[in-house]
């Protein structure tokens, strides 16, 4: 069988069967393009979102489903995923977009950060992202493996660059994305007797409601930061990453940069 053959196999298997997919942190953002790009090329796609409106009217555009959950509350992530099987059926893909960005220095006029603001980006971005995917895997064990690879799954999460280059002010994001990151591998390791497959996109700077909500020549002054293409990444291009993820049966364990080569400075 030739590779050509096997990837588009792949890309059948997830999209063309329509399979159900779940995506928190769907209401917006790279979480809304994501869902969004998961419904055009087919799948049934569930929004996580602990925002009922954004959530909601994300879903409807779709035609998809909503149910409104807090990825903190791993109570509140099995009801979630309970609903999600009960209108759609067992999940094939999941992505993790909810999170939260944050930004206090170590000691800011001489006070020590906010030991509640750090636990809470760490319940968000990294706790929320394991609760999400490990009930999800838990879920995707059952099903029966198709295709020549006997695949059950696909599994995308969200770092960040300042997983890597931390900026000032950054040690709670930079602390719990660099945790996600550190978790892909040995995740895609403990699930591959499975056949789920794990992945983590580490964006650099996208035009997200917080980046957008910013002053236009500011907005362009981040851009300009970005080597080539220099501009605002777009969040269908981290959409269209997710999506070449599910595709591709040989993209397991790895955290790609999707970032135009940028490397953050240290403000």
């Amino acid at each position: 069988m030739g590779s050509d053959q096997i990837t588009e196999q792949g890309h059948s298997m997830m999209f063309e069967e329509n399979a159900v997919a779940v995506v928190s942190g769907g209401g917006s953002g790279l979480g809304a393009a994501t869902a969004r790009a998961l419904a055009k090329a087919g799948c049934r796609v569930l929004v996580f979102d602990i925002d009922a409106d954004r959530g909601g009217q994300v879903a409807r555009e779709i035609d998809g489903y909503f149910h409104k959950v807090d990825v903190t509350d791993p109570v509140s992530v099995a009801g979630g995923f309970a609903a999600s099987r009960s209108q759609l059926g067992m999940e094939r893909i999941t992505v993790c977009c909810a999170g939260i960005a944050p930004g206090q220095k170590t000691v800011s006029k001489g006070l020590p950060h906010d030991p509640a603001l750090f636990r809470k980006t760490l319940e968000v971005n990294l706790m929320g992202t394991f609760y999400v995917a490990s009930q999800s895997s838990a879920g995707m064990v059952t099903l029966p493996p198709i295709g020549p690879d006997n695949v059950r799954g696909v599994i995308a999460m969200t770092a960040s660059v300042a997983a890597f280059e931390g900026q000032i002010g950054q040690a709670a994001y930079a602390a719990s994305k660099a945790a996600v990151a550190g978790m892909t591998l040995p995740m895609a390791r403990d699930l591959s007797r499975d056949g789920i497959r794990v992945c983590t996109v580490a964006p650099g700077i996208f035009k997200t409601p917080m980046i957008a909500g910013l002053p236009e020549d500011m907005q362009q002054s981040l851009g300009s930061q970005v080597p080539y293409p220099s501009r605002l990444g777009d969040p269908k291009e981290f959409a269209s990453l997710v999506l070449e993820i599910i595709r591709n049966p040989m993209l397991n364990g790895e955290v790609i940069r999707l970032d135009g080569a940028i490397r953050l400075a240290p403000q």
